[in-house]
C-alpha cells in the first residue's frame, strides 16, 4: 500500500486524502501546463494546416493556398497557368459535344495529376512541413452546373491528388447542398461571413471572376446573411478580348475604357430571364459563353434600331462590362442594406475600370468600393483560402453552406474525403 499523505484540499468543507503518486502526477501536469502557457506563442502547440484548391469558370489557371484559421493565416500561394490544350480540352466539355465521357475522364485524369503535382510544388518551394497538412480542399473544375436539373458536375479526381500527395482530399462540395433542395452554389458565401462580416458596418463581398457573385452581410445579423449569382463578369469580356484582341483578359478594363456601351445591345443582353429570376440562383458558363454572346449579337444585327457605327469590337467590350456592372448595382440597390462598403474579390479586382465604373454606380448611395486587400486577404487567394476553410468545416464536422443562399433545406456537412 502506497503511504497516504495529508492533503489540506477541501470540497464542500469536507477534507480528503490524496497518494503521493497522486501528488507526483499532478505536479507533472502542472508543468506541462506551465510550458505551454509560456511557449504557445511560440508555435509549439503544433498549427493545423489545411490546403485549398480553386479552379474557377474563368479557366485561367488553379490557384493553391495553404492556410491556418482562428485566426486566418497565409503560410503559402501558388498559381499553376493551365496547359493551352488541358484548358481548351476543359473549355470544350462545358459544352455538349462528340465523345464527351473519354475525353471528360482523360481531362479528369490530367487535372488530377497537375492539381497533386502543383500541392507538392507548394510545399517543397516553401518548406512547409507537410506532418501539419491535415487535409486540402479542391473545388475541381465545373464542367456542368445545372442546378434546374439537379446536377453538377467538377472533375479533377481525387484519389490521383491523394495518391501524388499522400495528404486526404476532400472534394465533391456542392453535391450534398443539391440533394438538400439547394442550388449547390455559390459556397463562399459562409466563408466570408466568416472571415468580413463587421459588427457595425453592412458589407457586400463582391467575386468577379468569371461569374460575379455577391456576398450580403449586413452588420451584426448572422441570420439574414445571403448571396447569390449576379450574372457573367470575366468569362464574356475575356473571351470577346481574347478573340479581337489576341490578349487573355483586358488588362486594367483599358480596351473597355475605349468604346462606349451599346444600349440597344445592352438591353437585348439583360433580357436573358437569368437577370430577372429570383434568388437563390446560380449560373456559368452553360449559360453564358461565347457562342450565347455571338447568337445575341446576330439576332440584335437585325434589329430595327441597329447602328453599323456603333458596331465596333470595342463598343461591346464596353457593353459587356457594363451588363455586367449594371446587375451588380441591381442586386445591391435592391437589398435591405442602404449603405457600407464594397470588397472586391477575384481576377476582376484588378480591372480597374470596372471598379470605377462601380464606384460612379454605387456613388448615390455613398457606397465606398476596394479590393479585399484592404481586409488583409489579396483578391487573388480569396477563393482557394474558403475551400481550405471548407476542409476545415468538413475535417470537424462542422456545416459549409448557408440556407439562405443556395436554397438548401438546412445546414449540411459539405464534402467527401478520399483517404491516404
Amino acid at each position: 500500500m502506497p503511504r497516504r499523505m495529508r492533503a489540506s484540499c477541501s470540497s464542500a468543507g469536507r477534507k480528503f486524502d490524496i497518494t503521493k503518486t497522486q501528488i507526483l502526477q499532478l505536479d507533472y501536469l502542472c508543468d506541462i501546463l506551465t510550458f505551454f502557457q509560456h511557449n504557445a506563442g511560440e508555435e509549439y502547440l503544433m498549427t493545423t494546416i489545411y490546403i485549398g484548391v480553386m479552379t474557377g469558370t474563368s479557366m485561367d489557371g488553379v490557384d493553391f493556398v495553404a492556410a491556418s484559421f482562428d485566426p486566418l493565416h497565409i503560410h503559402a500561394t501558388l498559381t499553376v497557368a493551365f496547359d493551352p490544350h488541358l484548358r481548351d480540352e476543359l473549355m470544350a466539355l462545358t459544352l455538349p459535344d462528340d465523345n464527351e465521357i473519354d475525353r471528360m475522364g482523360k481531362a479528369d485524369v490530367a487535372l488530377a495529376t497537375m492539381i497533386g503535382n502543383g500541392i507538392n510544388q507548394l510545399i517543397q518551394e516553401n518548406n512547409l512541413d507537410k506532418s501539419q497538412i491535415k487535409a486540402i480542399g479542391c473545388h475541381g473544375q465545373t464542367i456542368r452546373h445545372r442546378p434546374e436539373h439537379g446536377f453538377t458536375l467538377q472533375i479533377g479526381d481525387p484519389n490521383i491528388i491523394t495518391e501524388i500527395t499522400q495528404i486526404p482530399v476532400i472534394s465533391d462540395f456542392r453535391r450534398r447542398d443539391m440533394a438538400a433542395g439547394g442550388q449547390g452554389a455559390p459556397l463562399v458565401p459562409a466563408f466570408h461571413q466568416a472571415l468580413f462580416q463587421h459588427s457595425t458596418i453592412h458589407r457586400v463581398i463582391l467575386n468577379l471572376g468569371g461569374i460575379a457573385n455577391v456576398s450580403m452581410l449586413p452588420a451584426g445579423d448572422e441570420q439574414n446573411v445571403y448571396g447569390f449569382d449576379t450574372g457573367p463578369a470575366n468569362i464574356l469580356m475575356d473571351a470577346w478580348c481574347h478573340r479581337y484582341t489576341g490578349q487573355p483578359y483586358d488588362e486594367n478594363g483599358n480596351w473597355a475604357a475605349y468604346g462606349q456601351p451599346i444600349r440597344s445591345l445592352l438591353d437585348r443582353l439583360q433580357a436573358n430571364e437569368y437577370f430577372s429570376k429570383e434568388p437563390p440562383k446560380s449560373t456559368g458558363r452553360e449559360d453564358f459563353n461565347l457562342e450565347w454572346l455571338d447568337e445575341q449579337i446576330l439576332d440584335w444585327r437585325n434589329d430595327l434600331e441597329y447602328d453599323e457605327l456603333e458596331d465596333t469590337p470595342e463598343n461591346i467590350q464596353a457593353t459587356l462590362m457594363k451588363l455586367t456592372t449594371r446587375a451588380i448595382k441591381k442586386a445591391i440597390y435592391r437589398s435591405p442594406l442602404d449603405t457600407g462598403e464594397v470588397y472586391v474579390c477575384g481576377g476582376g479586382a484588378y480591372n480597374s475600370h470596372l471598379l470605377e465604373q462601380l464606384r460612379w454606380r454605387l456613388r448615390k448611395h455613398n457606397w465606398s468600393v476596394q479590393s479585399t486587400s484592404a481586409l488583409g486577404l489579396a483578391p487573388t487567394w480569396v477563393e482557394a483560402t474558403a475551400f481550405a476553410w471548407l476542409a476545415m468545416r468538413f475535417d470537424q464536422q462542422l456545416s459549409g453552406n448557408l440556407p439562405a443562399v443556395t436554397g438548401a433545406k438546412g445546414y449540411r456537412i459539405l464534402g467527401t474525403i478520399t483517404a491516404v
